[in-house]
């Protein structure tokens, strides 16, 4: 068990501290180059779910206010993980929203984190340490968290507990039995250190709660007992830990929604969870097949053996190890009671909002699949290195064999993740891929159809929308998006009926009401649309929707002034919603307030250099404002871009009549009057 099945990659006899060091160095770069090939579908992808909560649609990520918002706010983030966030700002500021440069730092962040995994075990002497860095950089489970941006959770989580591991055992090498006695000296710099990589673990993900237990098992692991100082010098994280823990599971349920009747479990219901979970996410660590972005919800039935035989068995399991701990060694038994513990937080015991459509995921997995893959790999290791004397002698294969198994490993891995890293290539694709695997997602069913909604395909949304209903009916989310597709097709009087409905099924959702004022503004009952849309902005005063919607009432009934008012309002609380920004600039103009309409129209050119609304609307601006230089120069722009748009061909020619450029300006007449009855 001593030697690591990497040395058998490199030369047969000790090589010198270079040749040791070009040898790692290359290893390094191997694993670095083959995740990234593996994961370069996912580098070339766009963004998915919840990133727009996330990145894309997330306000604190613009300003200097908004980065002390994600640290002192937890209400400001969809949920309270500031250094995820700060990563976030950090490079919204670097690259916008061009979603390369995104998974490209998940991709990084997850090859360093495979690197300082070979350094963990390698300190704990798990053979073949290397191989199994390698099999968790590339294995399939791992997509998830990899490939989408919005789980930067993970891998920062992950990176943070393997520097507070390696820096503890800089602080108290309990691996070594003489620098573990209590009277050897200690650095308490690596202990701060260790606490603070621990806080920023938490702080992106508190998963890592279950650290201190889990370094509490190691210690057994290594030295077969634990002390009381052991658990002594390890209370702050204990305590921190929990703290975090607590605070996250209250923003779960208070925050983020995870209360209601899909979290109405019993004890041995969620007993019966956990005992499938475990069993779950081991079979797909050895056999990464299927994978889906939103398993089946499983049915639990506290009468069925089948369901009971699960965490019987996973029971059974440890207190078979832990029995058989003398003969096997404490390895086996650690390493499974580190894998439970890992998932601990995730096995159904806390509600968590992803329990609305699973009760497993692939990225619940990601820290928790180390110990697994690290007991396969040591036992695969020890089975060949006992093997090694007797096929050389007799084939000469001995040195040979696990290179060629590592190596074989890791390419089936890396190829199946390459294969379903093409899978978060975009929203349309992870969710038809998800209905593929799994037809009965009433979730997928709802995002594709809201999908759909924004791209205008109302007929295919209605399909899936109406299939959602089918398959859940009182889901809420899918009775607006339902009544949005009616609304586009005319049919107001469902849209209405839908929207009601929704209201009555969540009375707290912002979004229904929000819809059913609008619907009630377009049937003409401006009246109600008012009052529903105020009671929308009670409900969630930081939607911009209401805001938008009832700003186009006060507009249509000419109350300009509170329109301006209410657009300014939408367009501060969603300043990547350009139709805010249009609309404000709209209304501005009617109201002749060039100046302030200007600069909205100027704030859209400036993110679509190419937005003839926009180009259009200055050089009217321009024009009423005697600028007349200036908006030839704007129509025209616009000309470049649509060379038979009729009204900037029409206020060319009424720019150059202004000059007294009376050629030009038939010109542009003439060619206006020949426009106009085609684009009737």
């Amino acid at each position: 068990m001593s030697a690591s099945l990497e040395s058998n990659l490199a030369a047969a006899d000790e090589p010198s501290r270079s040749t040791n060091s070009l040898v790692t160095a290359m290893l390094a770069a191997a694993l670095f180059a083959l995740t990234m090939i593996a994961y370069l579908p996912a580098i070339q992808g766009g963004f998915i779910w919840d990133d727009d909560d996330y990145v894309t649609e997330n306000p604190t990520l613009h300003t200097i206010n908004g980065l002390i918002a994600i640290w002192t706010d937890p209400s400001a983030t969809p949920q309270y993980y500031p250094i995820v966030h700060s990563s976030f700002w950090i490079e919204n500021h670097l690259w916008g929203l061009n979603p390369m440069g995104y998974h490209l730092v998940n991709v990084i962040v997850h090859c360093i984190s495979a690197l300082l995994l070979w350094r963990v075990l390698s300190r704990f002497s798990v053979p073949g340490a290397y191989v199994a860095a390698l099999l968790f950089a590339v294995h399939p489970m791992h997509v998830e968290s990899v490939a989408w941006i919005t789980e930067r959770k993970n891998v920062l989580s992950g990176l943070f507990t393997l520097l507070t591991i390696l820096c503890w055992l800089r602080y108290w090498d309990f691996t070594q039995p003489e620098i573990a006695d209590e009277s050897a000296p200690r650095n308490r710099r690596w202990y701060a250190l260790a606490l603070l990589c621990f806080i920023a673990a938490l702080l992106s993900k508190t998963v890592a709660s279950t650290l201190p237990a889990a370094l509490i098992v190691m210690i057994w692991w290594k030295r077969g007992t634990v002390r009381l100082r052991d658990v002594a010098v390890l209370a702050p994280f204990f305590v921190i830990g929990i703290g975090m823990g607590l605070l996250t599971v209250w923003l779960e349920k208070f925050q983020v929604g995870a209360s209601g009747i899909d979290w109405e479990l019993s004890p041995w219901q969620r007993v019966l969870i956990a005992g499938r979970a475990l069993w779950f996410y081991a079979g797909k660590l050895v056999w990464p097949t299927e994978l889906i972005f939103t398993y089946p919800r499983w049915e639990i039935d506290v009468t069925s053996w089948s369901q009971n035989a699960f965490p019987i068995a996973a029971v059974a399991v440890m207190v078979t190890l832990f029995l058989m701990r003398h003969r096997l060694g404490r390895g086996p038994i650690a390493a499974v009671c580190l894998y439970a513990g890992t998932l601990f937080p995730a096995l159904g015991f806390f509600d968590v909002y992803p329990m609305r459509f699973s009760f497993v995921a692939d990225h619940f997995a990601y820290m928790a699949s180390v110990p697994l893959i690290a007991l396969i790999v040591g036992v695969v290791a020890t089975w060949l290195q006992s093997k090694e004397q007797d096929d050389e002698e007799e084939y000469g294969l001995g040195r040979h064999l696990p290179k060629l198994m590592a190596g074989g490993a890791a390419l089936l891995l890396a190829t199946v993740a390459f294969s379903q890293a093409t899978i978060y290539s975009g929203l349309e694709v992870l969710w038809r891929d998800t209905l593929e695997k799994n037809p009965n997602s009433f979730m997928a069913h709802n995002n594709l159809g809201a999908l759909l909604n924004r791209r205008g395909d109302y007929l295919e949304a209605e399909t899936h929308l109406r299939r959602s209903l089918e398959i859940k009916p009182n889901f809420a989310d899918s009775v607006i998006n339902l009544a949005q597709a009616r609304q586009n097709l005319g049919d107001l009087e469902e849209a209405l009926s839908l929207y009601t409905r929704a209201t009555e099924l969540n009375p707290g959702l912002a979004e229904a009401y929000n819809g059913l004022g609008a619907t009630q503004g377009m049937m003409g009952d401006f009246e109600a649309s008012e009052a529903t849309l105020k009671q929308a902005i009670e409900i969630d005063p930081n939607y911009a929707n209401s805001y938008g919607n009832l700003a186009t009432l006060r507009s249509a009934q000419g109350r300009n002034e509170e329109a301006i008012e209410l657009f300014q309002k939408a367009v501060q609380l969603a300043p990547e919603r350009m139709d805010h920004r249009t609309n404000l600039g709209r209304v501005l103009m009617s109201a002749q307030r060039w100046e302030d309409a200007s600069k909205v129209w100027q704030s859209v050119l400036d993110e679509s250099p190419e937005d003839v609304s926009a180009l259009l609307n200055l050089g009217v601006i321009a024009a009423n404002q005697q600028r007349t230089e200036d908006a030839i120069g704007y129509f025209e722009r616009v000309l470049e871009i649509v060379p038979n748009h009729l009204s900037a061909t029409y206020n060319l020619g009424a720019m150059h009549d202004a000059l007294g450029n009376t050629s030009e300006a038939e010109q542009y007449f003439r060619r206006a009057e020949r426009l106009q009855p085609q684009q009737q």
